[in-house]
């Protein structure tokens, strides 16, 4: 594996007491938050492999509700967040699941608040770092590090062009993107992270483009 810096093995500052077991757990939580939008009512945390193993003694439990109660990596009330939750009425199921994925440190979260619903899965790279790979059944690989749009859309001709020439007039640099579609012709998610934040004004003409059905922004 590749490290951009010494901060990726280091890890971040953070609440121990394990950088990929609890920052990264974290960070992945928070992520899930981030997409959804808003404080979910109830998650279903499903936890695989080695975070199945060890995830209350490496305090994976209580760093990924951290994340779904927007808390940072070096948050002092991580700790204590199982409780907090508890008060905040988010309820909480953990699931350890047998199932072997590609990577040990994996985890599903669902998340559900009146008529909404989110499924995303996420791996704990090390360090700190983490890789979103799946939302809503749609594959992706989102680093969580950088600013990003996730485009949902149909999948029809000319909307990668569209998307990319608004960002090109406002003079956005992309540093990534990818298109996964479920069947041809149906929905599609376009992922792009880019090297600057995002202003509103560019959602809103994104928002507006031909078979688009939402946006969703994330920041660093």
């Amino acid at each position: 594996m590749k490290y951009r810096s010494a901060f990726d093995i280091i890890g971040p500052v953070m609440i121990g007491p394990s950088s990929s077991h609890t920052a990264g757990a974290a960070r992945i939580g928070r992520v899930a938050r981030t997409l959804f939008g808003k404080q979910p009512k109830k998650a279903i945390i499903s936890l695989y492999g080695s975070f199945a193993k060890t995830y209350k003694g490496h305090g994976t439990d209580f760093a990924i509700v951290a994340g779904l109660l927007d808390f940072d990596t070096f948050d002092e009330r991580m700790p204590k967040s199982l409780e907090i939750a508890k008060e905040m009425g988010l309820e909480v199921v953990f699931q350890i699941e047998e199932a072997v994925t590609e990577h040990p440190n994996t985890v599903k979260i669902n998340l559900y608040a009146e008529e909404d619903e989110l499924e995303m899965v996420g791996i704990s790279i090390g360090g700190g770092t983490i890789e979103i790979t799946e939302l809503n059944s749609f594959p992706l690989k989102l680093s969580g590090e950088h600013p990003a749009i996730l485009v949902v859309h149909k999948d029809r001709f000319g909307i990668i062009s569209a998307v990319t020439s608004v960002l090109s007039t406002y003079e956005i640099n992309i540093g990534h993107m990818e298109v996964s579609r479920l069947e041809k012709g149906e929905m599609a998610l376009m992922v792009i992270e880019v090297d600057h934040k995002i202003d509103e004004k560019v959602i809103d003409e994104l928002s507006k483009l031909s078979n688009v059905s939402q946006i969703i922004r994330m920041v660093e």
